[in-house]
């Protein structure tokens, strides 16, 4: 009995603190200079932008090569032969059982073969020198069905796209070529003095052809941008194959469907013994993924440095408030305001400006930020950045500003409060 009534007394004293405290905040806040209101609540939120937009920019930076890799080269699907395989096995009726999948929308098939193009190949070369050779994927696609999937029509940089008579062009990925990337190095060869309108030689085992570059790529794919195009029929030529079996098939599917259902399904019909077999997720690069990770680690890194500067803030700003009205503050506990009721008052005001700063950095966040870059992607070099911002992750981030707020409140309220009331009253 004696329990619940000091439980009820308690609860009763806990009330009536908050509503004195409550009421000291408001008086405090309204009472304070606008601008320095203003001012705190600006660095607010400042503090919550760096800690949402920062790690949001670094993750969005590779979540838009991801974006670019499926949008340019997996699409939702794509098979590939196996390991152990140089192309997909009966390409023909996987092809054809692919189309009666459910979700599916549309794919295209590619030739993909090893060579090398040479660039100064009718040049008199004296003995210590050697021709200008670059080694990559020499893809055949069907131009028209291609760009319909990847629309890499679009990344043309320079030239022009490929059409299905084009027998004698190329187009080249800008990481081929050295005025896109200059880079010398004794394991990785570019293309030098080569553009649109030049005449390179392209190899495929024993057979070559000579050809002109139609169009240079910048998709900021990598896997695309390292790949030389020509329509498939001059592919299945210079690689001397005879069969239809194709060594990629990207698939689209329809609006709403799981591709990993779809893929699921294709494992299913026993395809998984013909070809691999992903989604666009499981086709990333390893490194793509390490790279999110690290990233998103920086970003939580330098946004924990701007939430100390935003604790040291308000630790400041409370704490001289709190310095300059000691007398203020001996007064009113000597007409017997507790000292609970005047540490939550502090404590209140700084949730005012934290919450104030987390309103509209989240207002700045949604509603202006984020619709503006993923509209006008940051261009980087390697991606068009985007900012990642999610409901789940920017809510976490206010509550650690929150928590971070009220201990920097609390404080210096506590430390001036302790002090004797006499003393405070005359200002000794």
């Amino acid at each position: 009995m004696d329990k619940l009534i000091d439980q009820k007394s308690y609860q009763k004293k806990l009330l009536l603190n908050l509503k004195v405290g409550s009421f000291l905040a408001r008086r405090e806040v309204r009472r304070s200079n606008p601008w320095t209101t203003i001012l705190i609540i600006f660095v607010m939120t400042l503090t919550f932008l760096n800690l949402v937009v920062v790690s949001g920019i670094l993750v969005g930076l590779i979540e838009g090569s991801e974006e670019a890799n499926r949008e340019r080269y997996t699409s939702d699907v794509i098979l590939s032969p196996l390991p152990e395989r140089e192309y997909i096995r009966d390409s023909t009726r996987i092809e054809k059982e692919i189309k009666k999948a459910p979700g599916y929308a549309m794919s295209t098939s590619r030739y993909v073969l090893s060579g090398t193009v040479v660039s100064n190949y009718k040049d008199t070369l004296r003995k210590d020198e050697k021709n200008n050779i670059s080694g990559g994927s020499i893809v055949g696609i069907n131009p028209e069905l291609e760009d319909q999937i990847t629309h890499i029509s679009e990344t043309v940089i320079e030239g022009e796209y490929l059409t299905s008579s084009d027998s004698d062009k190329i187009m080249i990925g800008k990481d081929l070529l050295y005025q896109y990337t200059p880079i010398d190095s004794p394991g990785f060869s570019v293309l030098k003095d080569v553009g649109v309108g030049s005449r390179v030689l392209v190899r495929v085992g024993d057979s070559e052809r000579e050809m002109f570059v139609k169009g240079i790529l910048k998709s900021k794919a990598g896997e695309v941008d390292a790949r030389i195009f020509m329509t498939a029929s001059e592919a299945r030529k210079l690689g001397g194959r005879s069969d239809l079996n194709v060594d990629e098939i990207a698939v689209e599917l329809a609006p709403g469907y799981s591709v990993e259902a779809f893929r699921d399904y294709l494992l299913e019909k026993g395809f998984g013994d013909n070809a691999r077999i992903q989604t666009w997720e499981d086709a990333q690069p390893k490194f793509l993924k390490d790279i999110k990770t690290t990233f998103a680690l920086l970003g939580n890194m330098i946004s924990s440095i701007g939430l100390v500067v935003a604790s040291i803030t308000i630790f400041i700003v409370i704490f001289v408030n709190a310095i300059t009205r000691r007398r203020y503050i001996g007064i009113l506990k000597g007409v017997g305001v507790t000292k609970g009721a005047i540490e939550i008052s502090y404590v209140l005001q700084a949730l005012f400006y934290a919450i104030s700063g987390v309103l509209i950095g989240t207002l700045l966040v949604f509603l202006v930020l984020k619709p503006a870059i993923y509209a006008n992607p940051i261009d980087f070099p390697f991606s068009d950045g985007i900012l990642v911002a999610t409901a789940l992750g920017t809510f976490f981030r206010a509550v650690i500003l929150f928590l971070a707020t009220l201990v920097a409140g609390y404080i210096p309220a506590y430390i001036v409060i302790k002090q004797n009331t006499l003393d405070a009253i005359l200002g000794r």
